[in-house]
């Protein structure tokens, strides 16, 4: 490590002789005696098996932070991915601050201090995950109940511990190898890529609550590896005694639970539940039960009753994917109950259509497709790109005999894609194309809006699907609705019209029909050569006779009301009660009403007045804004502080601005805490302050946004948003990896290197935002081995270039010998890396995944002339300017 520089000024050195109290002792004589010591305790090399062992750590940190991913997952409402990743860039942050204030106490006894920390991180991995399990956390009760803020602050609490321990390790590891820091930060990059890798193979082979045994592996072997090289600190035989003692903890106290307020959790609580089938795969985790309390009747008519001799029973397998759900699988009905089929909404497009080809966007639990060959489907093309749904409908004996093996039948044909991507890539036309109940029980998530990406209900889907019929086809809709006010149903058909509108013209009042049952599902049924009167008559006459709600016909007369007023009464509703007590009781705020009016103005003249008027969001949902979720404006949210109850069901998307805040406090006060506690030790005597701030704020921010906007973008194409940030993550971290470890060579000429590898990853993140989504169609035709290493390889080339900045960043501090500017651009880059991971989802929202990645790109250019400040070197004259006592 640095030796402590002597300064040559004299009195002007707060250090020198000249400020020494008369009774200290002299320093020289001091250093003198100490050297031995000093000496004896400097770390020993770090060698193949410290290298190994950071690798290891590395790889351990990733496996667990994809692992809490999962159990976030399963046993709650979402994988919260920035949630995670912004609790493990925080002890990195943390640890960062201790180091640069406490340098000198680590330095002195380096080994011991990382040697205990490596011992520690094993046990805390397990008990911080055991612990929380313990934790009554439900997101769905953010606002409503005050102790779940003190919940969730105790998720943060607790895995903060084994990411602190981690980040203490590798920071320790980083300030002993500064001088060699390209290959050191390779080798912690390799190993995070290796520690995603297995945890993906993992989830094939091993169920969610026993993942945590591949991070305590990967653990297990690093502090082998560090403790077998016998350079002090705790040795073998501590390490092993830790690895019990965390396989012990593991297996003794659950490392999964599942939300009691999960679907799946009521199934388990059936009397007669019976667990059928279970798999899990990176794809998820699903659990197959039977009861006789399933009772699906998506929409059903109630008249049913009253014309029906008789209704299904056990009609339904109940069907869950981490815990989500139920989807119903539906059995192969009987003649004699098969009648039932007349009675869902989703019937209606067959009463206009005699032997369709029919096209289902998606299978689930097969009920479109049921209903299809009831209905006298001539052929059913269905996709469905979840393998474990087609392996458990077509290969598990129970369940295949249940649905009368309905995937082999010879007038049924399964794609194993997204509805979407075969559509654009095929060139296959049919009669009607259906989107109908693709999820379990809602638009969103069941406990309310998670922000997470759904690609069936965006613009481009519908156009697809639109395209892909024959003259005189019909495309169908049926959805939940579930909402009053209405959000999601309002955002969808407001995205279907303007599909439908950018395929056919402004001229489309005679190509929809829309129906509903209150509460239940809407049904829209759309014809873009127009219907005709006849048809317009038997949709009505069976809309009479189910008792469904006409919301909008071909020919209707405009319907009561003014659709200004009605949404001008929605927005007092929330923020100003007493304005409606003036109004008029002629206007009828019901949620039929709003509807009938809505769909006559966005069939007639468009989205503009709905968009400007209605206090929740309906702009259209696209490819680059797939979100069935932020339906509160920003510029709305705050005038929503005082009454966010009343949008509970918000939780999702508010829980993501109250980690932006805390994220953002936290890391703009671990940013100051170094340089308020350190000045004149560490800071005042050195340039390039502002300059590493920007350097290092960027890249953290610009890494976090690249890759998570990637994640997003590769979702789609990949299917799964596990497999898409498994996939992503493993292969950014071995790419920007290489790119570090071959950052050494261009050391000397820095400033040029990195002003290539900004415009490189800038000309690449803007070409990733506006034709990644097009080139990812093109390939989605291929096996999903080759999409898995088209991703790959596309993903190189920019990853690799994203390695070279941070590395020769840190480089160039280490050869000034600002060594507290080295552990201080550390603690940036993690902090700032915690405030991008959760702006992303925010900004991807509001402005588009697009955006996200412009926004990296324009970051790593700012980085540049950031980082010529930041190499300003400190003039010898000054009393720390070689490094000296920082």
């Amino acid at each position: 490590m640095n030796e402590p520089s002597v300064s040559t000024t004299g009195a002007s050195n707060p250090g020198s002789d000249s400020h020494r109290h008369p009774l200290a002792p002299d320093r020289a004589d001091i250093d003198a005696r100490l050297s031995p010591v000093i000496e004896a305790r400097a770390p020993q090399a770090l060698g193949l098996a410290g290298r190994l062992a950071l690798g290891f750590f590395s790889a351990a940190i990733i496996a667990y932070e994809l692992f809490v991913m999962r159990v976030f997952a399963n046993g709650n409402w979402a994988h919260f991915g920035s949630l995670v990743i912004g609790m493990a860039m925080f002890g990195f942050g943390v640890f960062s601050v201790l180091l640069c204030l406490l340098k000198e106490r680590f330095q002195r006894h380096l080994e011991a201090w990382t040697g205990l920390a490596a011992i520690v991180t094993g046990p805390a991995m397990v008990a911080a995950n055991a612990i929380a399990q313990m934790l009554p956390f439900n997101p769905m009760f953010l606002i409503s109940d005050p102790a779940q803020k003190w919940y969730l602050a105790g998720y943060f609490g607790l895995y903060f511990f084994p990411f602190l321990a981690g980040a203490m390790v590798i920071g320790l590891i980083f300030l002993r190898e500064q001088e060699e820091f390209g290959k050191v930060y390779f080798a912690n990059m390799a190993g995070s890529g290796l520690g995603g890798l297995l945890l993906f193979g993992a989830m094939y082979l091993v169920e969610p609550a026993r993942l945590f045994l591949v991070p305590v592996a990967l653990w297990a072997i690093a502090v082998l590896l560090w403790t077998s090289r016998g350079a002090g600190g705790p040795g073998v035989s501590t390490a092993v005694i830790a690895i019990a003692g965390a396989v012990v903890m593991g297996g003794w106290f659950p490392q999964l639970t599942v939300s009691p307020y999960k679907g799946v959790s009521y199934a388990r609580q059936f009397p007669d539940a019976r667990l059928v089938h279970q798999r899990s795969s990176p794809f998820g985790h699903m659990e197959v039960y039977s009861s006789s309390y399933f009772h699906f009747a998506p929409g059903l008519s109630d008249s049913a009753g009253q014309f029906l001799k008789k209704l299904p029973e056990r009609a339904f397998l109940g069907m869950y994917l981490d815990g989500d759900g139920p989807i119903g699988i539906m059995k192969d009905l009987p003649d004699d109950e098969a009648e039932y089929i007349r009675f869902l909404p989703m019937s209606m497009p067959y009463l206009l259509a005699t032997g369709p080809d029919v096209f289902v966007m998606q299978f689930g639990g097969g009920i479109s497709t049921n209903v299809a060959l009831k209905m006298g489907a001539k052929s059913v093309t269905v996709a469905e790109s979840h393998p474990l749904i087609r392996e458990a409908v077509r290969d598990h004996p129970e369940i295949s005999s249940f649905t009368g093996r309905i995937l082999d039948r010879p007038n049924v044909q399964v794609i194993p894609f997204e509805g979407r991507i075969f559509l654009t890539a095929s060139a296959a036309t049919y009669d009607l194309v259906d989107l109908s109940l693709a999820d379990s029980t809602g638009l969103s998530m069941p406990g309310g809006s998670s922000v997470h990406e759904n690609h069936l209900y965006t613009v481009e889907t519908f156009r697809a699907g639109l395209r892909a019929l024959r003259p005189g086809g019909l495309f169908a809709m049926t959805v939940w609705n579930k909402e009053d006010p209405p959000k999601s149903t309002l955002r969808l058909l407001t995205t279907f019209l303007e599909a439908l509108r950018a395929e056919r013209g402004a001229e489309i009042a005679s190509h929809v029909f829309v129906c509903h049952t209150y509460l239940s599902t809407l049904t829209l049924v759309a014809k873009p050569d127009g219907f005709t009167a006849d048809e317009v008559k038997t949709l009505r006459r069976y809309c009479k006779r189910a008792s469904f709600e006409i919301l909008y016909q071909p020919g209707q007369a405009p319907p009561a009301g003014d659709l200004g007023t009605v949404l001008q009464a929605y927005r007092h509703l929330f923020f100003d009660p007493a304005a409606n007590e003036t109004l008029d009781e002629s206007v009828d705020m019901t949620a039929g009403a709003l509807y009938r009016l809505a769909l006559a103005e966005l069939v007639t003249r468009g989205p503009a007045a709905l968009r400007d008027g209605y206090v929740f969001t309906t702009d259209p949902l696209t490819a680059d804004r797939p979100y069935l979720a932020g339906f509160v404006r920003a510029r709305d949210l705050p005038r929503f502080l005082d009454k966010l109850e009343q949008i509970s069901d918000e939780w999702g998307y508010l829980l993501l601005w109250a980690t932006f805040a805390i994220s953002g406090l936290l890391g703009l006060g671990l940013l100051a805490i170094p340089v308020i506690f350190g000045w004149r030790a560490a800071f005042a005597h050195h340039r390039g302050k502002l300059g590493t701030i920007i350097y290092f704020t960027c890249l953290g921010l610009g890494y976090m946004f690249v890759e998570l906007g990637l994640i997003s973008k590769a979702i789609l194409f990949l299917g799964n948003p596990t497999v898409s940030v498994s996939v992503l993550i493993t292969g950014m971290l071995v790419f920007s990896g290489l790119g570090s470890y071959l950052s050494g060579r261009f050391l000397e000429r820095a400033g040029r290197a990195l002003t290539v590898a900004g415009a490189l990853i800038w000309l690449m993140t803007g070409l990733a935002a506006l034709g990644l989504d097009r080139l990812f169609v093109g390939l989605a035709g291929w096996p999903y081995s080759a999409r898995l290493v088209a991703t790959l390889v596309l993903l190189f080339p920019l990853a690799f270039c994203m390695g070279f900045p941070f590395a020769l960043g840190m480089g160039t501090l280490a050869r000034q010998r600002k060594d507290h500017f080295f552990i201080w651009a550390w603690g940036i880059n993690g902090s700032f890396s915690t405030t991008g991971s959760v702006a992303v989802p925010l900004l991807a929202v509001n402005l588009g995944i697009s955006s996200v990645l412009l926004l990296a790109g324009a970051l790593y250019l700012i980085a540049v002339p950031a980082f010529f400040a930041l190499s300003r070197a400190t003039p010898a004259s000054t009393p720390f300017g070689s490094g000296g006592q920082q």
